[in-house]
């Protein structure tokens, strides 16, 4: 679908927009001459976008973390554009740690944005796109919700929450004519590595530790956002979405490892599945 600045484009809300695959994202709309809100917790970087695209962009500062804050900004959004298109949750943090070193506090701040934060923008938003019966809602999800892996597991379970909500919401949306998808980005050169936090380290995982960087450094692969913001538009340009989209190789061939080692375990324990059920009679 091609658009053209004007009232005819379409209006993006994209939160997480100051940086890293969110600016990409924002940059690419506002290249296909579609008008776009910008939400972040400080809008320095979006009041640029906003000087060089007059009356194509709104920045808006928002904490996703703060029900009643997102609600009040999807209710201007709309106010100031009047209809919701494409809403992006790309807003999210990074901690590492492994899982028995996380406090409380931590690992709660961690579901509180990734998926907290995605839950009040999915709440806010589907009024508008179930009233206008149109809109595509698009999940930012990672390549760490194909499965857990050592230093990532609170982010993973943020993730996997995700998209377990976005399932469920994708057929309770799409008798309304909204549609959702999920991407699962692998590694992209951002802030998000710079910016994330860590746990406090425990001896015990020193090893794993090294070997992880280790593997890291041999075998990490990072391309450039614009990469991402491009098949991003692709997805929200086809009529008929997809529920999950990969995003680069290295995912892409983890996906397909990930799935067919679950398929044989599943496989090689199968007489005990079949054997776990047989219809009784109910209780009285």
């Amino acid at each position: 679908m091609s658009t053209t600045a004007g009232s005819t484009s379409r209006v993006w809300f994209i939160t997480g927009a100051s940086r890293g695959l969110g600016r990409a994202f924002a940059e690419a709309a506002l290249t296909a001459g579609d008008r776009t809100v910008v939400a972040a917790r400080t809008t320095t970087a979006l009041n640029e976008l906003a000087s060089a695209h007059p009356g194509r962009v709104l920045p808006l500062t928002l904490d996703v973390t703060d029900r009643d804050a997102v609600f009040a900004a999807v209710a201007e959004a709309v106010g100031h554009f009047g209809r919701l298109d494409i809403v992006v949750n790309n807003a999210g943090m990074l901690p590492m740690g492994m899982v028995e070193e996380f406090t409380e506090a931590e690992a709660r701040a961690q579901l509180d944005v990734n998926f907290f934060g995605a839950l009040w923008v999915s709440q806010a938003v589907m009024p508008v796109l179930r009233e206008q019966r149109s809109g595509h809602l698009v999940q930012v999800s990672s390549i760490a919700a194909l499965g857990g892996f050592p230093s990532t597991g609170i982010y993973s379970a943020s993730k996997f929450a995700l998209e377990g909500l976005s399932e469920a919401l994708a057929l309770e949306a799409a008798g309304f004519g909204v549609k959702v998808s999920i991407i699962q980005p692998g590694g992209y050169w951002t802030d998000l590595y710079t910016a994330m936090r860590s746990t406090s380290h425990l001896k015990a995982y020193a090893p794993l530790r090294e070997e992880l960087a280790r593997q890291f450094a041999e075998g990490s692969v990072d391309s450039d956002p614009k990469l991402a913001a491009a098949a991003l538009l692709q997805l929200v340009d086809s009529d008929e979405p997809p529920l999950r989209l990969l995003l680069g190789s290295m995912v892409y061939d983890l996906a397909f490892d990930i799935a067919r080692t679950r398929a044989d375990t599943w496989a090689a324990w199968e007489h005990v599945s079949r054997a776990a059920e047989q219809a009784i009679t109910g209780p009285a």
